[in-house]
């Protein structure tokens, strides 16, 4: 359904399972940087009336879910730790040239929202299906149920307001790239890397 090219290594998991308290920190500035995107997108392209609308909405549950996960890091007795630079994305930001037209810039971020979107939703299904500690296995299934409709929405803005042939071959080939960034990635107790 995400039509990602390589998949999470499922020994990512394992990783996760030792280090709890720093994906949960990653995952919390995750949410936290989604929020701001939504914004980001409000601020840079205000006439598009219902991207502003939905980007409004998202924002507020993304900040939700920032304070779900801050709240489960301090019921852990955990503070907030400090934000990383999330390796995926600043790799990931460097597929699509600088500059082109207003609708290039917009269909470029709604499409790297998408990706990083379902990269997330990827990564949330293998932790609610392998965690051992299962009220965050089930934490993470809600809100992987909530990644993939952030996916497809941000996908449907991009053909919505691009020319659907050439946002599709951009998609694929964005898709392609990810995987390549992939192989290098999975090591870390990070939500992309």
């Amino acid at each position: 359904m995400l039509g990602l090219k390589l998949p999470t290594d499922p020994r990512w998991v394992d990783i996760v399972e030792k280090n709890i308290d720093e994906i949960l920190t990653d995952h919390a500035y995750c949410e936290q940087k989604a929020a701001s995107t939504a914004i980001s997108l409000i601020v840079s392209f205000p006439e598009y009336t219902e991207l502003v609308e939905e980007m409004v909405a998202l924002s507020r549950e993304e900040m939700g879910h920032f304070k779900m996960v801050h709240d489960r890091i301090v019921a852990r007795g955990q503070t907030l730790g400090r934000d990383r630079k999330d390796l995926y994305v600043v790799a990931l930001m460097k597929f699509f040239p600088k500059g082109g037209s207003r609708t290039d810039q917009l269909v470029h971020r709604l499409l790297y929202a998408a990706l990083i979107e379902a990269r997330s939703c990827e990564r949330f299904r293998l932790l609610s299906e392998e965690l051992q500690d299962k009220d965050l296995a089930s934490f993470y299934h809600k809100l992987m149920v909530s990644e993939a409709g952030h996916y497809t929405m941000f996908l449907k803005f991009a053909r919505q307001y691009g020319n659907l042939e050439a946002v599709n071959q951009k998609w694929q080939d964005l898709l392609e790239y990810e995987a390549q960034i992939m192989k290098d990635l999975g090591k870390n107790e990070t939500v992309h890397g």
